[in-house]
């Protein structure tokens, strides 16, 4: 795979590899797969940095929201070295439109920005880990 195709798929791979509980868990996986300047801002609107991520992640009591269900993922390379992803989460019933964008560095594809925007539950959609 080369160019464009090739960007994308990395960045998949990337972003799948972050519903992985075990890399969500590690301060050194996620130093792997997030961006420097990693910037995400969540369902409250509140913006997290890398090291503030990392922490929140990877603290002794931190929830463990078990696995993470992905659907809909599609990407388009919007530059050299920017894919954007958008995608959409399901755990334990909770639903979210997920938007990513990703950076080519010298170490490789690393997230720069996420954002996630709840959506429902799957008792309101009628849709969930069985979709």
């Amino acid at each position: 795979m080369t160019g464009t195709a090739s960007g994308v798929a990395a960045a998949i791979e990337g972003e799948l590899r972050l519903l992985d509980p075990a890399v969500r868990a590690s301060a050194a996986l996620l130093a792997q797969v997030l961006h420097p300047d990693y910037r995400e801002i969540d369902y409250t609107g509140r913006v997290w940095d890398r090291d503030t991520m990392t922490a929140s992640l990877t603290a002794e009591n931190a929830p463990r929201p078990g696995p993470m269900t992905a659907s809909r993922m599609t990407g388009v390379q919007l530059g050299d070295g920017l894919v954007h992803l958008t995608y959409d989460t399901e755990t334990k019933g909770r639903l979210a439109h997920r938007s990513s964008l990703w950076r080519l560095t010298d170490a490789g594809w690393l997230l720069y920005f996420h954002q996630a925007t709840p959506f429902g539950t799957t008792e309101d959609t009628g849709t969930g880990a069985d979709r």
